[in-house]
């Protein structure tokens, strides 16, 4: 299968929109990624595909902890904060972004799961991280979801009389 149509076939695929994040004795970072899903529920795993050239795959690797922020919808700013976007404007990509004081930033508003690295399988030009769950935090909003190359709005189904 060619690159080019493999990229246009996921393009429309719907994604919610997730921030990774991390911190410990390599430093903090926070990376906007779409590869995220859940792996088992005993115990409680999750997976997210990390860019293997990026510095969040190296910090997570390093940290040996993540944290996945399930963005809700309204917070494509900050999808594209931590996609890098606003990089040549400043040094902290957590500036101005609320964020809890847990060891590793949870970005308040968001339904989090807090991990412990179990794994990390290479593939391709990402590395898979699996993380053991150790908490999690649920808001009972409707996710940014990206689709199509944009962020878009869940809308639910309203029954019909």
């Amino acid at each position: 299968m060619k690159r080019e149509d493999f990229i246009q076939a996921m393009r429309a695929v719907a994604h919610s929109v997730t921030v990774v994040t991390t911190d410990g004795v390599a430093g903090r970072h926070g990376a906007t990624v779409s590869a995220f899903c859940s792996v088992s529920a005993d115990p409680p795993t999750v997976l997210v595909c990390l860019n293997a050239a990026s510095r969040i795959g190296e910090l997570v690797k390093a940290n040996g902890v993540f944290t996945v922020n399930v963005l809700q919808q309204g917070s494509d700013a900050v999808a594209k904060r931590f996609a890098g976007m606003d990089d040549n404007q400043l040094t902290d990509r957590f500036d101005g972004i609320s964020i809890t004081d847990a060891a590793v930033p949870e970005i308040i508003g968001s339904t989090v799961f807090k991990c412990t690295l179990e794994q990390l399988v290479p593939s391709g030009s990402h590395t898979i991280a699996i993380g053991l769950v150790e908490a999690s935090t649920i808001i009972e909003k409707p996710p940014l979801i990206y689709c199509d190359g944009d962020y878009q709005s869940l809308q639910k189904k309203t029954e019909e009389a």
